[in-house]
């Protein structure tokens, strides 16, 4: 394991802080996944999982077993890690520019279409090659005018040429789940089944300018825009050279060895399976826990009034239409008013506040049918 220390820059007089990446492997072997852990600072089950991850690839390393390379960020956010305010940890948001640490990445196929249109030809392995070498030339021109910035040119560089990109993050209160573009669903569909994920939210550009579509969406959008630009001629050969998700390791007080555990060794068999790892038998897939859905499909449910939030229904139910998901207490009024499902499928996230104001998100379900348009994400 090799250990590398990335400065970003100074925040103020006195105050710089780094971002560490572990790199397991021969550098420039594939396949090559990139990994990392709470972008989103207040979610620690991530970073536990990286810890046991760490060890599991350390302990694979000795044994000869990397066939590929995996790059490993155990804390993605030391910026977010460092936020406090009235002893509450503040981690989505940045307070100096109010941005979410996870989103605002760059759409790199926009980025380099300029410079990699002339140079493409008929090999789908030098297209490939050509688009990840204009990706990292292009990241390495950009100058962060702040710290913020600095963290997304390090967190981009190190994982603009994976074929895996994998950013694990968690909810307020949740079963397992991940979002993923469609493009990517063959190749992390079965991270999906091994994790045992309860909802797999599928879009293509959510609109959220998000670290893992930044590099799944490089190369549809890149193929897309060479035959728009080339219309009625042959396509020229790039395959979706990146296959990424965010992972949600269910909810934020979900810290424990062994789930942890549990997660890290079904990572390291999605590694395996993909063929960074060698193992002594094949990995067996076991049946899947969901069927995927599309992110436009997935109801947020609201809160129609102010009061004290009673949750009905619990994370991991399968409701029906019109089932009640909470009751929302106006203890003044000595009114109750039920929020209640407007599509069929699993409840996979719920906040952890329990008082509502008007029109807060409450909870998350995971419906079959698109009815959504717009960013699909939110803050």
């Amino acid at each position: 394991m090799q250990r590398t220390d990335h400065l970003l820059p100074a925040q103020s007089l006195g105050h710089q802080t780094s971002v560490t990446s572990l790199h397991f492997g021969a550098a420039g072997a594939r396949p090559q996944a990139y990994i990392q852990a709470s972008l989103h600072a207040e979610e620690i089950p991530a970073m536990l999982v990286a810890y046991h991850l760490r060890g599991l690839l350390e302990a694979a390393e000795a044994q000869g077993r990397l066939r590929g390379q995996v790059v490993l960020v155990p804390v993605a956010n030391p910026i977010g890690l460092a936020q406090r305010v009235d002893h509450k940890p503040l981690g989505r948001f940045d307070l100096a520019s109010s941005e979410n640490f996870n989103r605002h990445y760059p759409n790199l196929a926009t980025a380099v279409f300029d410079t990699v249109r002339p140079t493409l030809g008929p090999d789908a392995a030098t297209n490939v090659a050509i688009v990840r070498a204009a990706v990292a030339s292009h990241l390495q021109s950009w100058q962060p005018a702040n710290a913020l910035q600095g963290l997304r040119r390090t967190l981009a560089l190190l994982a603009c040429d994976a074929d895996i990109v994998l950013d694990l993050h968690c909810d307020c209160e949740a079963v397992l789940h991940l979002y993923a573009e469609d493009a990517c669903w063959p190749g992390i569909e079965p991270l999906a089944r091994l994790l045992g994920v309860r909802a797999a939210l599928l879009a293509s550009d959510t609109g959220a300018s998000s670290f893992d579509e930044c590099f799944s969406g490089l190369w549809w959008q890149l193929s897309a825009k060479l035959a728009a630009a080339a219309p009625g001629t042959p396509a020229v050969p790039l395959p979706q050279a990146c296959a990424s998700t965010t992972v949600e390791l269910r909810g934020e007080a979900d810290v424990t060895h062994a789930l942890a555990r549990r997660d890290a060794e079904a990572l390291m068999a999605y590694l395996q399976h993909a063929g960074i790892l060698s193992g002594d038998a094949p990995i067996v897939l076991p049946p899947p826990a969901c069927a995927a859905t599309p992110l436009a499909g997935s109801q947020t449910v609201k809160a129609r009034s102010a009061g004290v939030l009673v949750f009905r229904a619990a994370v991991g139910d399968t409701l029906a239409v019109g089932d009640a998901v909470a009751d929302i207490i106006d203890p003044l009024a000595n009114t109750v008013t039920t929020v209640r499902a407007e599509v069929a499928g699993v409840l996979y996230a719920r906040t952890y506040d329990r008082y509502a104001l008007p029109h807060d998100d409450l909870a998350n379900i995971a419906g079959p049918v698109a009815f959504r348009t717009g960013n699909l994400l939110g803050a």
